[in-house]
């Protein structure tokens, strides 16, 4: 978090490294301080909850190059996500960062494997932090208790929805267990614990904060997760996402600009905060949005727009086209997150600050506009088109933004099409399409035909399904199975 440090875990020795069926999923201390002797005071316990977030926000890779200590939370998780759509892409084909996009991404791909680890990172603090909850203040408990179960809930709601069954753990691990930590557990039974850890967070939590779990954040998570399990609740959903709206806690910017320039406004719902110029605060993907002469990262540039996307983006964008990306001679960048005193007014010679990568801009995980728009998808209930009046509302919210020109913007039905076409823009770099795409189940029709388009081979289980990583399989001396096709 920003203005945060590694208070608890840096001084714990705790950062996830899987070493042996010891360390997987509970990694130990390495040094004399033991966790017994840290906990002894409420003051304590904050600072432990503080670090999930920090799991969450992860290690800025250009300060420290090495995997091997170092998880990176959520700045990677454009890779995993916008680059296995239509949306984005990789400039080069070098280097394992380029398998995304052509979804080629192996078992032993160091990307893959990080993600994995850093949610398993921010579950093993949350399990961790209510192991010693009884020693925070009473008036405390609860709602400190609600909070980890949030960040673990959000954790496992990344990881099931991109590598499926996966080792389902709610309590610290005993050294001695040796089967627990690799059993993978069905989809359908981690939806029931992740469903259960909101539904508690929900009920306990108010609307304090926005970088950090709150009531609403709670709900509009456990709507997209009732949107998205198996056994699909569009009642529950449409509940929750109907209390965020009428509790107007949250309102959509007028300026669509103000929405990733203005930080925890009241668009954000739940936002991880980054730090500019701090290298332990900091996060480099911003920089990595850059590319060609421009190049400001340590990469050749990643999220380059692909052209089916700039063609929604004229079909529907308006004033969101300008903040999305920006189309310079030879490429495409994403605009969304440009590095503090950045400045593309002249496209022949454009700046992007001193501290392009020790980037301060927020990773944004949820705000109201995404609400707005499962709002009108849980009425839709998997249906071809709605005209229901509330739906249409919803929409029409989100479009008189794009369009204000000509607001209020006429609407007479939203079609399952339309709805995917508007969250695929209003939400683009935001690392949103290749779950929706999902969810709406045209994953494989989508991305068959960009595939064909782009040249690339096509395996719809390796895009449905990353490997579990084979690292992790081999430390549990193959107790841990591989997800088909890899």
């Amino acid at each position: 978090m920003k203005h945060i440090k590694y208070l608890v875990f840096s001084i714990t020795g705790l950062f996830f490294i899987s070493c042996d069926t010891d360390e997987f999923l509970n990694p130990l201390p390495d040094t004399v301080v033991t966790l017994e002797s840290f906990f002894q005071s409420d003051a304590d316990v904050l600072s432990g909850i503080i670090g999930i977030y920090d799991a969450l926000q992860g290690v800025n890779e250009n300060t420290e190059t090495s995997l091997t200590r170092a998880n990176r939370g959520v700045q990677f998780e454009h890779l995993l996500t916008e680059h296995r759509t239509d949306n984005t892409r990789n400039k080069t084909l070098e280097g394992s960062k380029s398998d995304f996009h052509r979804y080629v991404v192996n078992a032993n791909n160091v990307e893959s494997e990080d993600y994995y680890q850093s949610m398993y990172e921010v579950i093993f603090r949350a399990n961790n932090i209510l192991n010693y909850i009884d020693i925070a203040d009473e008036a405390n408990r609860a709602k400190y208790t609600a909070e980890a179960k949030f960040l673990r809930a959000y954790a496992y709601f990344k990881l099931v929805r991109l590598f499926g069954d996966v080792p389902l753990v709610t309590s610290v691990i005993s050294p001695v267990d040796k089967v627990t930590p690799f059993t993978r557990v069905p989809v359908a039974e981690i939806y029931t614990q992740i469903v259960a850890d909101l539904q508690e967070a929900a009920n306990v939590l108010d609307n304090t904060y926005k970088s950090r779990a709150s009531r609403a954040a709670a709900q509009g998570i456990l709507a997209k997760v009732y949107l998205t399990q198996p056994n699909r609740n569009y009642t529950g959903a449409q509940q929750l996402c109907e209390a965020i709206i009428s509790g107007g806690n949250f309102t959509l910017r007028p300026n669509y600009h103000d929405v990733f320039y203005s930080e925890l406004n009241s668009e954000i719902i739940f936002a991880i905060q980054y730090a500019s110029g701090n290298p332990n605060e900091s996060q480099s993907f911003s920089s990595e949005f850059t590319s060609g002469a421009r190049r400001q990262g340590r990469e050749d540039g990643q999220n380059i727009v692909n052209a089916n996307l700039i063609a929604d983006f004229d079909m529907i964008g308006g004033i969101r086209t300008a903040v999305s990306y920006v189309t310079f001679p030879d490429e495409t960048e994403v605009t969304k997150y440009l590095p503090d005193g950045s400045d593309l007014s002249n496209l022949s010679a454009p700046t992007y600050g001193g501290s392009a990568r020790d980037a301060g801009n927020d990773y944004i995980a949820l705000r109201y506009a995404d609400v707005l728009l499962m709002h009108v998808e849980a009425i839709l209930a998997g249906g071809a088109a709605t005209v229901d009046p509330s739906a249409l509302e919803s929409f029409r919210k989100i479009r008189d933004r794009a369009f204000p020109s000509t607001a209020p913007n006429a609407i007479a039905s939203v079609t399952k099409e339309d709805l995917l076409r508007e969250r695929r823009v209003e939400l683009a770099f935001e690392n949103q399409r290749y779950f929706d795409l999902k969810r709406f189940g045209v994953l494989d029709e989508v991305l068959s035909a960009h595939s064909t388009q782009m040249g690339y081979i096509y395996d719809s289980r390796k895009a449905s399904l990353l490997p579990i990583p084979a690292r992790e399989i081999n430390i549990s001396g193959g107790l841990l199975t591989q997800n088909p096709g890899y």
